[in-house]
């Protein structure tokens, strides 16, 4: 069993010790989001749908935005291009019995796949990752950083987010067996609806 890091907001102390009741804007729901992520969920049709399927929770996606936008600071360097040079952009979000809480982003280089089926709207089939090997791309290596932080003004809104909640951001960079950047995925998560196991994982990895 690999460790588990917890996120959410504190509750403030109340009279005696107790903690003061707060109005949630929405229902209380826990998920995870492991790290690394399991081999054949990564490779499955859906990272999220596969994980939340597992631990007994009704997992919907929405797909809110593909095509072009420019790339921030991080995502450029991950991708291996000038910061505010566009890159393709496919963005959905997550709920979990109703709730919102993830969006997740790739970000995927116009110069790769720009024109190809992975800039056309929906949800790909079988997956993301099985459409970027059909156009020849072999899985290298991925790097994963976490950070904890405030969310900025949209990312509480579209996520519903208590005053004072946090969010966890992962980003994920992956590399073709040549070291070519293929794929970024950045996924913002609401961090007080998600617990996150961290654990070695053998085998195989995926875009």
């Amino acid at each position: 069993m690999g460790d588990e890091i917890a996120t959410g907001a504190p509750v403030a102390g109340g009279q005696g010790g107790r903690a003061a009741p707060r109005a949630r804007a929405v229902p209380r729901v826990l998920v995870r989001r492991a790290i690394p992520t399991e081999p054949a969920v990564r490779g499955s049709e859906s990272l999220f749908v596969t994980e939340a399927a597992r631990q007994g929770v009704r997992p919907t996606r929405r797909m809110l935005h593909v095509g072009p936008e420019p790339a921030g600071d991080d995502v450029a360097a991950a991708l291996r291009v000038e910061p505010g040079e566009e890159v393709l952009a496919r963005r959905k979000m997550m709920f979990a019995d109703g709730v919102p809480v993830r969006v997740a982003t790739s970000y995927l280089r116009l110069d790769l796949f720009g024109g190809t089926p992975l800039a056309d709207p929906g949800f790909l089939r079988p997956s993301l990752q099985a459409a970027i090997e059909a156009l020849g791309h072999r899985f290298g290596h991925a790097e994963e950083e976490l950070v904890a932080r405030p969310p900025a003004a949209s990312e509480a809104a579209t996520l519903r987010l208590d005053p004072g909640e946090w969010v966890v951001r992962i980003l994920r960079a992956a590399y073709s067996a040549d070291g070519t950047p293929v794929h970024v995925l950045e996924t913002v998560c609401a961090a007080s609806r998600h617990v996150f196991p961290v654990a070695q994982v053998t085998g195989a990895d995926q875009f």
